[in-house]
């Protein structure tokens, strides 16, 4: 069980090219807005579905 299931601060900034206070203010963000949804959070982590789904979309087609 290799895959990772929570993207920290040091995975979004290297994924994204944005400083680790960005990285951060990012994951406080998606926290703060899974939080006002009822799911518990873990400080400074994110789960790696929900990051793909609130930052790309979760995209099937690509917008022409």
């Amino acid at each position: 069980m290799n895959e990772k299931i929570y993207y920290n601060a040091e995975d979004i900034s290297k994924m994204l090219g944005v400083s680790m206070g960005k990285s951060y203010k990012i994951l406080r963000e998606m926290n703060r807005d899974l939080a006002g949804m009822g799911f518990l959070t873990i400080a400074g982590k994110i789960p790696v579905a929900y990051f793909k789904e609130k930052w790309y979309g979760a995209a099937k087609e690509a917008v022409v």
